[in-house]
């Protein structure tokens, strides 16, 4: 696909009542007076932040305006203010940076909530701006207690406290974001922004040293189960991902087979110890050899029910757990042995104890056959109902068609299982489940902070229909007003698929779950993209021919049936 334009920046702005308002009262290259709006954005300039996700108004306009025109910031407008919030979130994820967003006060702040909450659950750094009615107006009728309501959220709250503290209060902000590892909320009074201040940058230093591997019992106690380990297997989370390199030492030394979380899909692509996810995702041979094991090394990973089956994986087996966030050790199981350590100096440290006292490799992989523990039923084309495809048959093409340089993102529903153990990504910085919630329709505004971060790479989302109809619509124009290269696959069967399935195992009328949709691919063209109709397996080799020649935001739609999609394995 060819290179695509850089985003404009938004020229409008949405005032109380949804009137357009102009963006500026003055000139600021002109007027020599230095206002609160142009040291906010300065703030966040001055921390090397030059993209920023948001929707304007009365209280946060003119910093937005300051912030493009005069500190050459680029600003993404977004159609809904949760958005803004996903945005910015997968953007600081995928770029390993701080995303940040902006949006106004009252009811564009409780439209945050459930994104504000993904993030909190997902442990990920941001900071939104969020504008605040004016002080001296408490009847605004946009007037709430705005600290209470990020409360609810998981967020961090800071409020601005005057004019002349917010380069302070938003490097502060900023701050706490990467050392709390969720979204920290800035509160901005609007009869703050056009008071007259002198802006004093200030970035202040994270100090952030590596956690060093641990000494004394709980260390030898962890080497002793490792070096007796007959079936080994190392399982990695996301938070071990910087120490991928060393833990994979670590396996090929033990000859112990590799696995992750759903989070950390494919830590260890291309390696042929690698199992792919471990739990209830793993394939029927993957989770047999798991039950063989008689040691679970896991780093990173705080051993959510759904990767230990609720328990039953862990049963029988020593398990270690390597965890540089105390709190996420035994959080959700109690170890053998856990070890509060860095994931990579940690696996050096236990390689390095091995060769020690000379430890024979436990030789598991030789009595497996990978090829086999990683291959997932085929589909059936010829298995589906007149107008519709069959699923899995799609999601087997689609991965040999899409892009292999590609970064996947999923919304949730019942489909998205299929897709996390069929598609596959080159690693495990290229894959976003926006599942930290419970949450459908976040994953389009996801894709697009994304997408935002990695210019060069194509983008693909696999989200439902409920979950396009809930967030997608509302945002497919801005992927195509940023001309992003962006592969939308819309699964859809006309229906809210786990209560479809909840009436049928209970032989109750499904009716109320089921809905006469759009066509989704005939919006997708409405709103300037590409979209096509897949209802047949001919036409499913129309949309994949489409992948090759796309321009511009492509929309795939899979017409499904809906007594014909496989069940989630949670």
């Amino acid at each position: 696909m060819p290179a695509l334009a850089a985003p404009l920046a938004r020229i409008g702005a949405r005032g109380q009542g949804g009137a357009t308002v102009a963006l500026t009262e003055s000139n600021p290259m002109t007027d020599p007076k230095s206002y609160a709006y142009q040291s906010i954005a300065q703030s966040v300039l001055d921390h090397g932040i030059t993209t920023m996700f948001g929707l304007m108004g009365d209280a946060n306009l003119f910093m937005v305006d300051h912030y493009v025109r005069h500190g050459g910031g680029t600003f993404v407008p977004v159609a809904y203010e949760g958005s803004a919030v996903l945005m910015a979130l997968a953007f600081g994820r995928v770029s390993g940076s701080v995303g940040v967003a902006t949006v106004t006060h009252g009811p564009a702040l409780t439209n945050c909530m459930t994104a504000l909450t993904e993030g909190v659950r997902g442990h990920v750094p941001l900071v939104l701006l969020a504008g605040d009615t004016p002080v001296s107006a408490p009847q605004n009728l946009q007037n709430i207690d705005q600290r209470e309501v990020v409360k609810a959220s998981g967020a961090g709250f800071e409020q601005m406290r005057t004019p002349e503290t917010a380069s302070y209060d938003i490097a502060h902000a900023l701050y706490r974001a990467r050392i709390e590892r969720r979204p920290i909320v800035l509160n901005m009074p609007a009869d703050f922004m056009w008071q007259e201040v002198a802006h004093t940058p200030h970035v202040f230093e994270v100090f952030n040293a590596p956690t060093l591997v641990p000494e004394g019992d709980q260390l030898d106690a962890a080497v002793g189960m490792i070096a007796s380990a007959r079936r080994p297997i190392i399982l990695a989370g996301i938070g071990a991902m910087e120490g991928r390199d060393r833990i994979i030492k670590l396996a090929d030394r033990l000859e112990a087979p590799l696995a992750t979380t759903l989070k950390a899909k494919g830590m260890f692509s291309g390696h042929p110890y690698n199992i792919d996810i471990f739990g209830t995702l793993s394939t029927e041979a993957a989770y047999d050899a798991i039950g063989k094991a008689d040691c679970v090394i896991c780093f990173g990973t705080s051993l959510h029910h759904f990767t230990t089956d609720k328990g039953a994986l862990m049963r029988g087996k020593r398990v270690v757990q390597i965890n540089n966030t105390p709190a996420e050790v035994s959080k959700n199981h109690h170890p053998d042995a856990a070890l509060v350590a860095d994931a990579g100096l940690t696996a050096d440290n236990i390689v390095w104890w091995l060769d020690e006292a000379e430890i024979p490799a436990s030789g598991f992989t030789r009595e497996l056959d990978i090829a086999k523990l990683t291959r997932h039923p085929p589909g059936d084309k010829d298995k589906a109902a007149p107008g519709t495809v069959n699923f899995v048959y799609a999601l087997d093409r689609l991965e040999q068609a899409l892009p292999r340089d590609r970064f996947l993102t999923t919304d949730g529903g019942r489909f998205m299982t299929e897709v996390w153990c069929r598609i596959s990504v080159p690693d495990e910085r290229s894959f976003i489940a926006t599942t930290n919630f419970g949450s459908i329709g976040i994953g389009l505004p996801a894709a697009i902070g994304a997408a935002m971060a990695l210019p060069d790479r194509p983008v693909v989302l696999f989200t439902g229909d409920g979950g396009f109809m809930m967030g997608g619509i509302n945002e497919f124009n801005t992927a195509v007003r940023l001309k992003q290269d962006l592969i939308v696959i819309v699964a859809n069967d006309s229906a809210y698929g786990a209560e479809h399935i909840q009436f049928l195992d209970r032989h109750m009328d499904p009716g109320l779950a089921m809905f006469e949709w759009p066509s989704f691919a005939a919006v997708a063209t409405a709103l300037g993209g590409q979209g096509i109709c897949v209802e047949s397996v001919e036409t499913l080799e129309t949309g994949i021919a489409a992948i090759d020649t796309r321009d511009k935001p492509l929309l795939i739609e899979l017409k499904l049936d809906p007594e014909d999609v496989p069940r989630m394995r949670i």
